[in-house]
């Protein structure tokens, strides 16, 4: 096995192990068992590293998102940002993407950044499920531009709060965003590991290779 396919298994375990951890923590039948969710990983320019195999749609969707977001975003070590605004990189209003930027020990920028995407079960809107026959974005649920759901490691409690305020079942609700905050966090600190292993330039480097 050349050098370049381990280190793609390197970097394909990471969200992999972010999908594992979303799946297992989850708090609704949508992504404990239908597993509707996807993980992936992204460098520092927001370029597509590593993907695991889970819901396609999402995953074309992403790296439109980390484009946006890259230079839109403030960025420090413990934030995550939520949004599941198509008109910016999402796909429909359950679909709900985290993401959260990688800050390896003495950098002062975002060396990586991993996120992941989640059908809820309910977003608000005119109907249950938030999947309605709408003729409006408006109609079918609440619409999240990106916002820091996360500032320096710290919920804000009132992004938090007006999300589950304006769904039909709050607790489900942050129970699956708090699952999608755990998953980013087992993605950060893989990576983070990796970088202590073989280094941050080896590791850069080797993410541009692919």
């Amino acid at each position: 096995m050349t050098d370049i396919e381990v280190f793609c298994h390197l970097f394909a375990a990471i969200p992999e192990e972010m999908g594992v951890t979303l799946g297992r923590t989850g708090y609704s039948p949508n992504i404990k068992e239908r597993r509707d969710f996807s993980c992936a990983l992204f460098d520092a320019q927001a370029l597509l590293v590593a993907e695991a195999a889970h819901i396609p749609v999402h995953l074309a969707a992403l790296p439109m998102l980390l484009a946006r977001l890259l230079a839109a975003i403030e960025w420090h070590d413990g934030d995550v940002v939520a949004c599941n605004d198509p008109y910016v990189g999402g796909t429909h209003l359950p679909g709900m993407t985290l993401v959260a930027p990688v800050f390896a020990p003495g950098e002062p920028a975002p060396v990586a950044f991993v996120a992941n995407r989640a059908h809820h079960a309910d977003v608000g809107g005119m109907a249950p499920g938030s999947m309605p026959a709408s003729t409006e974005l408006y109609q079918e649920g609440l619409i999240v531009p990106p916002v820091k759901l996360l500032e320096s490691g710290r919920l804000n409690d009132g992004v938090m709060d007006l999300i589950c305020r304006n769904v039909r079942t709050p607790d489900e609700r942050r129970g699956d965003l708090s699952a999608q905050i755990a998953a980013n966090r087992t993605g950060v600190q893989r990576f983070l590991q990796l970088v202590e292993r073989c280094g941050l330039g080896e590791v850069s480097r080797r993410a541009r290779m692919l």
